[in-house]
């Protein structure tokens, strides 16, 4: 990696946008490889100015604060951390200046990458797919979105190595290569406060496979209507392995007689019976599973190493995670469902719901299909949070038929109450709150872990 960023930034001056985690990790590579190159570090944060990885570097010029974004006025190219928002810049800036972290190491390493975006599920698909590639004796890292910033493992990449790439789509914004291996998962309205329109976030999305050639293979849900429009109209070269809970497609991912089939298109074989343990649980983790074993299937991986690795993966935190029981109610912490859609899989999945915890931060989400949902289900309690809780909650209201008991809070702990109190013996309180969380808290993780400690203490 650093002869091929040698080549690539050789005689360019060059800003590190976004000191965070990956500018860090940016900073640190592109210094190995120039050690007495001019760089220019720009940050919103004043602070960065006295970050201890940048004591004593006397080739920095520093752009923070307010004016921070006027860096990219002063250089030939802009590497952009992913929290870094610039749409509003233009059409001023031409794209070609804007390079990130995720474009150079697809550039470089793309053709040894699995990448796995949608607006749900990637976390728990990417993990699976590396916990299965362990399982099975190759080598593998996990890099993205998910875990280390990809230039963490720069210097640790073999020729042999299966790269599993969780991708956002603020990482897929301004790539211009595009993973061997690509899944597209699904797309829900989502980050709606990042992009100028719903039509522009998923743009972003389409991007992970923009760049395949003919010996690339494309994976994506088929009865996503939005997919399936999208890469009918792209001419996408890279082989297409649609997978589907429904429909049977060859070649593609199916089910068929209680089972998840694999077919390469002349051939077919049965690689996980659906009546096989598992701790992933849902409809919706049965299309990440499936979405899996057509990745590892088509990079090698054998179908025993596949089936061992969905027996034993236990899943992540914050995804429909087991709580445990406390006055004889099941607690469920499922705070990485920002999004409608995520919530309804959550309460299909789970029985005996009694009491949802909902809302939070309000991006202008439709909530009417939500509500219509929620007014017919057997839930009986909904303690609703902030802003978004209260607009659930009014068009839940505005069905006329919702029999359940509404409860309006500020603030997150105030559920505790009224939760121990409401919920029935033996049945099940689950957070699933269809909305962000940063209107009190930093990301859905520390919601989460907020949730766990209310429910424990």
């Amino acid at each position: 990696m650093l002869e091929f960023l040698k080549l690539r930034l050789a005689g360019k001056s060059v800003a590190i946008l976004g000191f965070g985690r990956e500018g860090q990790s940016s900073y640190s590579l592109i210094r190995k490889a120039f050690p007495e190159k001019h760089l220019l570090v720009a940050d919103l944060d004043e602070e960065v100015r006295r970050h201890p990885l940048l004591s004593g570097d006397m080739n920095i010029t520093f752009f923070t604060g307010e004016n921070y974004l006027d860096v990219i006025g002063h250089c030939d190219l802009v590497m952009k951390s992913p929290g870094v928002r610039i749409n509003h810049l233009y059409p001023e800036v031409p794209s070609s200046k804007i390079i990130s972290q995720t474009s150079l190491f697809l550039e470089k390493y793309g053709k040894q990458v699995i990448g796995v975006t949608g607006t749900k599920g990637k976390s728990t698909t990417s993990s699976l797919i590396q916990h299965i590639i362990l399982i099975s004796g190759k080598d593998s890292c996990l890099v993205g979105n998910i875990g280390s910033p990809a230039f963490h493992f720069a210097d640790r990449i073999g020729e042999d190595m299966h790269i599993v790439f969780e991708l956002s789509s603020h990482q897929l914004e301004y790539t211009a290569s595009s993973p061997h291996t690509a899944i597209l998962l699904n797309l829900f309205q989502e980050h709606l406060d990042a992009y100028p329109s719903y039509e522009a976030y998923q743009q972003a999305k389409f991007n992970i496979g923009k760049e395949q050639e003919k010996d690339d293979f494309l994976i994506y849900h088929s009865s996503d209507n939005l997919l399936a429009a999208h890469i009918a109209g792209s001419g996408s070269p890279a082989h297409l392995f649609p997978f589907s809970l429904t429909l049977k497609h060859k070649p593609g991912i199916f089910i068929h007689e209680n089972s998840i089939f694999f077919s390469d298109g002349s051939s077919e074989r049965a690689v996980w019976k659906l009546d096989q343990k598992r701790y992933l649980r849902g409809e919706h983790n049965l299309k990440n599973i499936m979405a899996a074993i057509g990745a590892c299937v088509l990079n090698g991986i054998p179908d025993e190493a596949i089936r061992e690795g969905i027996l034993t993966f236990k899943g992540l935190e914050h995804r429909l995670e087991y709580v445990g029981e406390h006055r004889l109610i099941h607690f469920y912490n499922d705070s990485i469902a920002t999004i409608p859609e995520a919530t309804i899989e959550a309460l299909k999945s789970l029985p005996n719901v009694d009491t949802l915890i909902l809302g939070g931060f309000d991006r202008g989400i439709d909530y009417r299909p939500l509500a219509d949902f929620l007014s017919s289900s057997g839930v009986r309690n909904f303690v609703l949070l902030g802003a978004a809780g209260r607009r659930i909650g009014e068009c839940m209201q505005s069905t006329g038929t919702h029999p359940q008991k509404l409860f309006y809070i500020n603030r997150f702990d105030f559920l505790k109450e009224i939760v121990f109190r409401e919920t029935r013996p033996g049945f099940t309180c689950l957070l699933s709150p269809a909305a962000a969380s940063y209107d009190e808290f930093a990301n859905f993780e520390v919601r989460g872990k907020r949730f766990r400690e209310l429910v424990k203490s």
